[in-house]
């Protein structure tokens, strides 16, 4: 690990699923490995009384279909002279084909008009190995919501 930050978003993204779907994807560079630091998801839910969204963390085995690419914000670079290149692809989006899902590594019930925040004590991370990739999914009920997933990384 080369000590490079990097903070990433989905962006706002609307939905109306009862599957699960992917918002963010994080592919580790090849012969490289991530360490996930923290993420949040946030919602924008109107009703008190709706059903909390499930939201997955997953290793992912495929790109699935129709997601774009996310540019990370290097957190570490001090000016615009510092020579890094950020390896890690980032996708995001509700995509026309979902990836191929893998280990479930944590879901939580998260309240539509609420969001949650996970930080992770050093050395307890989620390490993305070697050319992996790593989804944050949600599943809801069939009412629309929008959501923004955010992550922190270090490459």
């Amino acid at each position: 690990m080369a000590a490079l930050y990097l903070h990433a978003t989905s962006g706002e993204v609307a939905m109306q699923i009862t599957t699960r779907r992917t918002i963010l994807q994080i592919k580790a560079a090849a012969n490289d490995r991530l360490r996930i630091s923290g993420w949040g998801v946030s919602f924008k839910g109107t009703s008190v009384s709706d059903a909390p969204v499930l939201v997955t963390v997953l290793r992912q085995s495929t790109a699935g279909t129709g997601l774009t690419d996310v540019t990370a914000t290097n957190l570490a670079k001090k000016n615009d002279g510092d020579p890094e290149t950020i390896q890690t692809i980032i996708l995001q989006g509700i995509g026309s084909g979902e990836p191929t899902a893998g280990a479930l590594i944590e879901n939580f019930e998260v309240h539509p008009q609420m969001g949650y925040r996970v930080w992770y004590p050093q050395g307890q991370e989620i390490i993305v190995p070697n050319g992996e990739r790593l989804g944050f999914c949600i599943t809801t009920a069939s009412l629309t919501y929008a959501c923004d997933f955010e992550v922190d990384l270090e490459e």
